[in-house]
């Protein structure tokens, strides 16, 4: 797939998943809008909201008072460095210009595991494959930080959907390395009944730190036609997760697929 035009890579890609091609020219469901971000828009507003280490200092201009952001303990391209670290009894490993590739840690490091098991992890999957340009600017290293949460549990993981500004859904994800579970809510915390890959979880009470949680992603996702904000509250504290400018990079289809257009509704378009 990567040898071909991106272009008809993202077309191909996307009548894979979603069963029909997207409208290019034209796109009105909010996947096709996401699409048609990865094939033209290229401004440097993106940049940071693909470096995880970016993200974490835009996080604390902008929302620092409203957000508490996750220690750094290391950050650099050569795992071996971690031997002379001294870590914490928890810790998360990951690549700053990557998803889905996740190593919890407990204490000192067990550096040959972790080379063997992060083989590959600071590749060009995002941009090179998927097509998602502001992945390539990002500077490919590891970053260690803090664990959120009590070691050995995963704490809920709340994605805000912001489109200009304006936060206008949140999806709560549950057991992120178990079962995996999610649920949408509206921001007055009315549950919904669409899922978006995984499988639909059970209605949860609104969070103590919901109004605190909009406000931060509201600040993140200002000056942004569309942002997704990941946030986590623990203990009444809201912590700072990442944002996504690609959710699924417009590849897992919603179920009822109308609601696939309510969102492309919300989101206008720049002028590029």
């Amino acid at each position: 797939m990567a040898l071909l035009p991106l272009a008809l890579r993202r077309r191909l890609m996307y009548a894979v998943k979603h069963r029909r091609f997207p409208r290019v020219r034209d796109p009105r469901t909010y996947t096709e809008k996401i699409n048609w971000r990865i094939l033209h828009d290229r401004r440097d507003l993106l940049v940071r909201t693909c470096d995880k280490l970016a993200m974490k200092e835009y996080a604390a201009e902008r929302a620092g008072d409203l957000v508490r952001i996750p220690e750094t303990y290391w950050h650099g391209v050569d795992l071996r460095e971690l031997a002379d670290v001294e870590l914490p009894g928890a810790w998360v490993l990951k690549p700053t210009q990557g998803t889905m590739r996740v190593v919890v840690g407990s204490g000192t490091a067990d550096v040959p595991d972790l080379l063997r098991r992060t083989a590959g992890w600071l590749d060009e999957f995002n941009a090179e494959v998927l097509g998602e340009w502001a992945y390539s600017q990002a500077e490919r290293q590891f970053l260690v930080e803090e664990f959120i949460g009590a070691p050995g549990s995963s704490p809920d993981d709340y994605k805000i959907f912001v489109f200009d500004g304006e936060p206008r859904l949140v999806e709560v994800h549950q057991g992120r390395f178990t079962e995996h579970l999610e649920r949408m809510y509206t921001c007055d915390w009315e549950p919904l009944t669409v899922t978006n890959q995984s499988s639909l979880g059970p209605v949860v009470d609104r969070p103590e730190t919901l109004e605190r949680m909009l406000a931060a992603a509201a600040a993140l996702g200002a000056g942004f036609d569309f942002l997704r904000v990941d946030l986590y509250t623990v203990d009444g504290v809201v912590w700072f997760g990442e944002t996504s400018p690609y959710p699924s990079s417009g590849l897992a289809p919603f179920t009822p697929r109308s609601f696939d257009r309510q969102l492309g509704d919300w989101w206008t378009l720049p002028e590029l």
